[in-house]
């Protein structure tokens, strides 16, 4: 597992950490079941405060990315579908356009939901 963290750049360095284990689950090269270091050995290995891998941490773990298992570890969740692994591989692109463009991550997030409310206006309504 390789991750560059630029503590001088735009993205904030929680964001930089969670972006890029998101890219690198995305795209198979940290397949399901792989357990990830603690995150004290990550924010040791970044030279980063251990809260700011935790946070990254918490939110892979809460779309679903990741999965902690008490004092076994954090590892890849296992269940992810097609859809959510060609979602995640499209997010991943678009999260790295973003930073190249230097666009705000609230702003780049503020474009993604505009477009999704867009889509679901246009699916038409079913009676049940």
């Amino acid at each position: 597992m390789l991750i560059a963290v630029d503590p001088a750049g735009p993205v904030p360095p929680y964001e930089q950490v969670r972006g890029q284990l998101a890219e690198q689950i995305g795209d198979g090269r940290l397949p399901a079941g792989t357990r990830l270091p603690t995150v004290r050995q990550l924010a040791a290995e970044l030279g980063l405060a251990v809260n700011t891998v935790a946070r990254a941490y918490r939110e892979l773990e809460a779309a679903g990315l990741l999965e902690t298992r008490g004092r076994h570890g954090t590892f890849v969740a296992p269940g992810r579908d097609d859809a959510t692994d060609r979602l995640q591989r499209a997010a991943a692109g678009y999260a790295a356009e973003a930073v190249r463009l230097g666009v705000a991550p609230e702003a780049a997030l503020a474009l993604v939901r505009a477009a999704l409310d867009a889509q679901f206006r246009q699916m038409p309504l079913t009676g049940t």
